[in-house]
């Protein structure tokens, strides 16, 4: 179980919260914003409505005796920055700041943000890569490199092992589970052998991928 500060309550935030906390973790949630907090204060014991541009506000929080502190108001990019340069001077030890547009991550990066997200442009790029080709069904990007992939099986795998298809050399790929329908394999044997409707998830290189995919 971890201890999260999330502070802003838009959209973003407010999913973000209510899944960490669904996950088991403690969660305390604030915003400067009276009507968001009465709206969530029922489903979370520790709420306050309080504005974190404060250091007052931030130093009352305790915010170095959280596990994670997000930073979720990236549509205020002043705020957004002040925030994150308080909590890191203040001893916060994991802080994940969103941003609105590159040139706001590369600000929150230089005041101290641990890690830093772009939401609209993350979900573009997953969306881009997997509509690009029909048989990827999700993609997760890990670095500038490597991405974990879901495709199909290709029709020339079916019925053949994983070990007689030397996959690993001929195609630059690994694949670290099997799925059938909601149903996952974890981590096959190289005797495992593939069937129609398989879902097969690798790691790889996007080019790797693109050329195996555009064989099916």
């Amino acid at each position: 179980m971890k201890s999260v500060l999330i502070i802003g309550m838009g959209k973003l935030g407010k999913y973000l919260a209510e899944k960490m906390q669904e996950l088991g973790n403690e969660v305390m949630i604030v915003d400067k914003r009276e009507a968001l907090i009465q709206d969530m204060a029922q489903d979370f014991k520790n709420s306050f409505v309080a504005d974190c541009t404060s250091e007052g506000v931030l130093r009352s929080l305790g915010v170095n005796q959280f596990d994670y502190c997000f930073v979720t108001i990236g549509e205020e990019s002043y705020a957004s920055l002040e925030i994150t340069s308080l909590l890191k001077e203040l001893g916060a030890k994991n802080v994940i700041s969103m941003a609105g547009f590159e040139r706001q991550g590369d600000f929150l990066k230089k005041v101290g943000a641990d890690e830093v997200f772009l939401p609209e442009k993350e979900i573009a790029e997953n969306l881009a890569v997997r509509y690009n080709a029909d048989n990827i069904f999700d993609y997760v990007e890990l670095t500038s490199e490597y991405s974990i992939f879901e495709i199909a099986v290709l029709p020339e795998w079916v019925g053949k092992t994983m070990k007689e298809l030397c996959i690993r050399t001929k195609y630059h790929i690994n694949i670290i589970a099997i799925k059938k329908g909601e149903q996952l394999n974890p981590l096959p044997s190289g005797k495992y052998c593939f069937e129609k409707g398989d879902h097969v998830v690798v790691i790889g290189k996007l080019k790797s991928v693109f050329k195996l995919v555009g064989r099916s």
